[in-house]
């Protein structure tokens, strides 16, 4: 799966927002500076996140940018779909189901490719922000309990992340 450099630093500071989400806004220059995102591509990437109702911002001394939901409603593949678009990384699942069905000679290997693309959405469908967060605090030794009902699935994310948009 390909994600592009903006998805890519788009996830960064919405988990950077995520870890200080009840701390109030965040300046763009200071999720740039802890991120290491360069500010002015960062300041159209906010934007785009706050028309896409992710993020709001706030005017002023104390302003800034902030989430506008919980980091725990916000799932991974609503940020990418977003910014990158389709999930597939063989083609979205439509063009694929239609391959299965006319052409039989391949069947079985767009069937894979349609698995594939089922299992990465599934994995991005299923990880919210509040987990790579809760994941991040655990590796650093920051403490926290992994509930149940969390998955481990925010050690997937590099294996999924790596490549760029081509």
């Amino acid at each position: 799966m390909k994600i592009s450099q903006k998805g890519l630093y788009a996830l960064q500071a919405l988990m950077m927002l995520a870890r200080h989400h009840h701390q109030g806004a965040i300046k763009i220059r200071d999720i740039a500076y802890e991120e290491a995102l360069p500010e002015k591509f960062l300041e159209l990437i906010l934007l785009e996140l706050k028309n896409a109702r992710f993020v709001d911002s706030v005017r002023g001394a104390k302003g800034g940018y902030r989430l506008r939901r919980e980091p725990s409603d916000i799932h991974l593949s609503e940020i990418i779909r977003l910014i990158d678009g389709p999930l597939a990384p063989f083609g979205d699942a439509d063009q694929l189901r239609e391959l299965i069905h006319r052409d039989l000679a391949h069947r079985i290997l767009y069937q894979v490719f349609l698995d594939v693309r089922d299992a990465a959405a599934r994995i991005l469908d299923h990880t919210t922000l509040a987990d790579l967060v809760v994941d991040l605090n655990l590796r650093a030794g920051k403490g926290g309990k992994r509930s149940k009902n969390q998955k481990k699935t925010a050690s997937i994310l590099p294996m999924v992340v790596g490549a760029t948009k081509g």
